[in-house]
């Protein structure tokens, strides 16, 4: 099956960001739009995973959600990947986002599994394009926007069914979830060595 770990935002964030791009959506039905019930934050992209694989890493994930503590994040203006991805920015817990990230990959190698070795970069995908298109003018557009914060509070591991959403694309479901219920760095329990 093909999986990705992620976190889920919640309906709060979600309906703020459907709002502040309402506009740029109807100005370029050229892109193709994720459904906003598919919003999500990649943490590591797995590819295909065997049975096997998927039972050894599920435990593993389960211990990186006790090591990490719930983040507080916020979505903000916009970016591009060259001229065929359009995301939001992510702010707030954008360090410890990034280690929990680095958890994830490090569990999911020890299950054997490819993870990409680039340095993580926290966005949300909002659009993408089959052909080369200017996206600058959709990035001004959004940004002035700055969503409130919301809380990331449990790990989810995703399987992706390609083909089976809206539109002809993926559909995204969740097979496991997790708390992060890790102390915040700094915490008296993480001086006192709770484990990382």
């Amino acid at each position: 099956m093909r999986l990705f770990v992620a976190l889920t935002p919640p309906a709060v964030a979600v309906e703020e960001l459907v709002a502040a791009t309402g506009g740029v959506r109807a100005e370029h039905p050229e892109l193709r739009w994720t459904p906003p019930e598919q919003w999500h934050l990649t943490l590591a992209f797995l590819g295909e995973v065997g049975d096997r694989e998927r039972e050894d890493l599920v435990p593993r994930l389960g211990r990186a959600a006790t090591r990490h503590p719930p983040l507080t994040l916020s979505f903000a203006s916009a970016g591009r990947f060259g001229d065929r991805v359009l995301w939001t920015r992510v702010r707030g817990d954008v360090d410890p986002l990034r280690r929990l990230a680095a958890s994830v990959q490090a569990a999911a190698r020890r299950a054997r599994l490819a993870v990409e070795t680039r340095p993580y970069r926290p966005h949300l995908t909002l659009a993408r394009t089959r052909e080369a298109t200017d996206l600058r003018p959709v990035v001004e557009a959004l940004e002035g926007f700055s969503g409130q914060g919301w809380e990331a509070a449990e790990l989810h591991l995703v399987r992706s069914h390609l083909g089976a959403g809206p539109g002809g694309g993926a559909r995204h479901e969740p097979i496991e979830g997790w708390p992060l219920t890790g102390r915040p760095q700094g915490s008296p329990e993480t001086s006192a060595g709770w484990p990382r």
